[in-house]
């Protein structure tokens, strides 16, 4: 996860030095009294602490010294790396709420259709629905304020809606079939955040576990969703760390070891004031011999490449997809007594054939963060020759694999960005977030008829008998976007399996979304046919079967070693 800083936080703090340099030299030069002499402010070897206390002292105006900090702490630290941050106190808890894993709120997800909050869905458990909100009711008023119907933002609704634990809301609701609202006295409680999208059979051999972050409870989800798929008989095993831009080291640490053998190394970190410590696996994990595959793509990033880079440099797995971000910096987290927080590179890490995945970056450039978009455009999104892997940052796994290290993991099995069924049409209905639109609005009204569907084959039956696509064409004609059947007939796999994912989630959240959209995910579709049908024995068997390197017998040595877990912000 990245704070950025904006560039009006480097512009204002240097025009600010540069106008006040100019008015003092201006001053000492035409004021050259003997008694101004006194105005000369000598360097300490605080420099900056003295400017500061100048410009509180002497400066023409009252100026705020915090803001003048604030301002000034994102601009040093643009001149570092792109990922050492400054964190004000008002934003930390909703930057780390994700990483800790929940927050103190009332327990629903909201949609805000036509400026009315619609809920989607209570929390199991959850404040909301031990009091009896329900999915569809609509909220109407947030302690006596009107929020339905005046263009309220949705941030102030979240704002409104969480608090700390034990604090209570009051919210009106209006119910379909009712002619009043109803006020509900919700108490707030916290409120778990799952990093564990979703995890299910994809056949009867192979299993599927999505992981949008690495948070303090990822590692603990990630074994319920292994526990669960081994008694449904899985075999082998899908992760699926696209878009995952990192999180907590050892929640990927610990998953990387549920595959390894003993002695393995995961990783190592190493930085200038921090020695090189290395995390080994040891051997007590559920999947040491399960085949298993990672699927990645150009924003996973930090702790999903060092899980990629873990089982791939010790020719355990298999990658697939595109070539990841490119993130191999390690953050540490500072707190201040005002609540804010500095995140500051304080090491690299390094996967265990030696490799930096770190891409390059130049201090003070904004370069880094269009990296991206220029791959997008120098075509890397669907060749893999458009890649430029340089000899000098190639490394050799134990089973004599090539890898390459200086920016990102480069998958083992390259899969493009599948492009079978884009079209203009599409293209505009999604640029208008239309499929979505319209399989809530389709849900909301038949609602009622689908409340007690629990499994999305249920859903699916469902909506086979309505002719979902007609009614899509006339819902997207009525908001300005004239049919274009030939484009349509292109694409109508893709928008009708869209439609009926988005209503499955709607309905009964990812266990019903996943398993649809895996239908038109050609990454996914073609990871699975790779699993079951190439020869992978080599790297599935159990490393202890095989001859081992000098590199294995040194690190199976140093098992009596305390291994450190380095428990650091990777994101």
């Amino acid at each position: 996860m990245q704070y950025n800083n904006r560039k009006k936080d480097i512009i204002y703090p240097i025009a600010l030095a540069v106008v006040l340099g100019a008015g003092i030299w201006l001053g000492l030069f035409i004021n050259q009294k003997p008694e101004r002499s006194s105005l000369t402010v000598y360097p300490r070897a605080d420099k900056l602490s003295s400017i500061l206390s100048y410009i509180e002292n002497q400066y023409v105006d009252t100026v705020s010294m915090e803001n003048l900090v604030e301002s000034t702490i994102p601009t040093m630290l643009k001149h570092l790396d792109p990922h050492s941050v400054y964190i004000p106190a008002s934003d930390l808890q909703t930057v780390n709420e994700p990483l800790d894993g929940g927050f103190d709120g009332i327990g629903v997800t909201f949609n805000m259709p036509n400026d009315t909050v619609v809920i989607i869905s209570t929390i199991v458990g959850g404040p909301s629905e031990r009091v009896g909100l329900q999915p569809g009711d609509r909220i109407i008023t947030i302690n006596d304020s009107l929020v339905a119907g005046v263009s309220f933002n949705q941030n102030n609704i979240v704002t409104m809606l969480k608090g700390p634990t034990g604090t209570k809301v009051t919210v009106g609701i209006l119910r379909q079939g009712l002619n009043e609202i109803v006020n509900f006295e919700i108490t707030r409680d916290k409120i778990p955040i799952y990093s564990v999208d979703v995890s299910f059979m994809l056949n009867q051999e192979v299993g599927y576990i999505k992981i949008s972050r690495f948070a303090r409870t990822t590692y603990s989800e990630f074994i319920e969703a292994i526990d669960k798929l081994q008694e449904q008989g899985m075999k082998k095993i899908i992760i699926d760390l696209r878009n995952n831009n990192g999180g907590y080291l050892d929640a990927a640490t610990n998953i990387a070891n549920e595959f390894l053998p003993e002695g393995k190394l995961i990783v190592y970190t190493q930085g200038k004031a921090r020695p090189r410590q290395n995390v080994y696996s040891n051997a007590r994990g559920r999947c040491i011999d399960t085949p298993v595959a990672i699927i990645i793509d150009e924003f996973s990033a930090s702790a999903s490449e060092i899980l990629a880079g873990a089982l791939q440099d010790n020719d355990r797995g298999i990658v697939t997809g595109r070539r990841s971000f490119g993130k191999g910096l390690v953050q540490e987290q500072v707190l201040f007594s005002d609540g804010s927080a500095l995140r500051l590179t304080i090491a690299r890490y390094y996967t265990p054939t030696g490799r930096s995945i770190q891409k390059p970056y130049e201090p003070g450039s904004d370069e880094y963060f269009y990296d991206i978009s220029n791959r997008y455009l120098h075509g890397e999104f669907q060749e893999r020759d458009s890649i430029y892997l340089a000899d000098s940052l190639k490394f050799t796994t134990p089973a004599g694999r090539t890898v390459y290290g200086g920016g990102g993991i480069m998958p083992d099995f390259f899969i493009p960005l599948d492009t079978t069924g884009a079209t203009t049409y599409l293209n505009q209905v999604a640029r208008r977030n239309l499929i979505y639109r319209f399989a809530f609005s389709f849900a909301d009204r038949h609602r009622k008829n689908m409340a007690e569907m629990k499994s999305h084959i249920e859903i699916e039956n469902y909506l086979a008998g309505k002719n979902i696509l007609d009614l899509f064409v006339d819902y997207a004609r009525q908001r300005n976007v004239e049919p274009n059947y030939a484009d349509i007939e292109k694409s109508k796999l893709i928008i009708e399996t869209q439609i009926k994912a988005y209503v499955a989630r709607i309905l009964i959240d990812n266990q019903g979304f996943f398993p649809i959209y895996t239908k038109i995910d050609n990454t996914l579709l073609k990871t699975i046919d790779i699993l079951e049908k190439e020869d992978l024995t080599h790297l599935f068997s159990s490393a202890n079967d095989r001859p081992k390197s000098l590199m294995e017998i040194q690190l199976a040595m140093a098992k009596n070693q305390v291994t450190k877990d380095i428990i650091a912000l990777g994101a």
